[in-house]
């Protein structure tokens, strides 16, 4: 069982989703400013855009562990971890933790994608903005 709401978990999805829609704007080539930072270009796109502001208060209003779960789950969902390796994945969450968490996962252009897998390596899963409490039950 995550100890974080998979509620919370499918908003995050769909605030993920409508972010990632945006049009990227590049930034000029400067000294200061090398087009080549991929996250900054990300970021500053997006700058006024409301879905990622409420992506951010959601993350900003959860207790750092469970912002490592949520980490944790993007990690799994990307196949960085296994779910055997589940407890490895939230150590290295806890180990990395930062007041940044927000802006960490928003810089993943496959963020939606990869809580979605993680979430439901987990059993649970989000259905036409409806979310569904434990999917079919994970042998162990």
């Amino acid at each position: 069982m995550l100890e974080v709401n998979p509620e919370t978990v499918c908003r995050l999805i769909e605030l993920a989703q409508s972010y990632s829609v945006q049009e990227q704007v590049s930034l000029p080539d400067t000294p200061d400013n090398p087009a080549q930072d991929w996250a900054q270009q990300m970021l500053a796109s997006h700058a006024d855009n409301s879905s990622a502001d409420e992506f951010r208060t959601i993350i900003e209003d959860l207790e750092p562990d469970q912002q490592q779960i949520v980490v944790a789950l993007m990690w799994l969902g990307r196949d960085d971890f296994t779910l055997e390796e589940w407890d490895d994945a939230l150590t290295l969450a806890e180990e990395f933790w930062t007041p940044e968490t927000a802006d960490y996962l928003l810089i993943h252009p496959m963020l939606a994608d990869h809580l979605q897998a993680g979430l439901e390596m987990h059993g649970y899963h989000c259905q036409d903005s409806q979310y569904l409490s434990p999917g079919p039950e994970i042998a162990e």
